[in-house]
């Protein structure tokens, strides 16, 4: 990895940050040692062991869809800031291509 420069202007521009020439050196050696400790993962023997996104075994907990007691309109309208027709308005939202 020494023989490798990270760029962290460009990282800094691309994420739209301003950093000092001081915070460029600090974030420099960071991610330097940071893609070194990567690397050495890689002399890793992973042979036989499955892939997971956990250490542990995550079991799904789900209980059971039972309707309940709703609130009553003028409860949940009572704090809205803007409503119409028993129903809260909020600003339109276009997203344009």
């Amino acid at each position: 990895m020494a023989n490798q420069s990270i760029d962290v202007r460009r990282i800094a521009n691309l994420s739209r940050l301003k950093l000092t020439e001081e915070e460029c050196g600090v974030f420099q050696r960071q991610l330097e040692s940071i893609l070194g400790h990567v690397e050495s993962l890689g002399a890793l023997d992973v042979e036989g062991i499955e892939p997971t996104s956990y250490p542990a075994t995550v079991y799904d907990v789900m209980r059971e869809d039972v309707p309940g007691p709703s609130l009553p309109v003028e409860a949940v309208l009572q704090n809205a800031p803007e409503q119409a027709q028993e129903q809260i308005r909020v600003p339109k939202v276009i997203a344009e291509a």
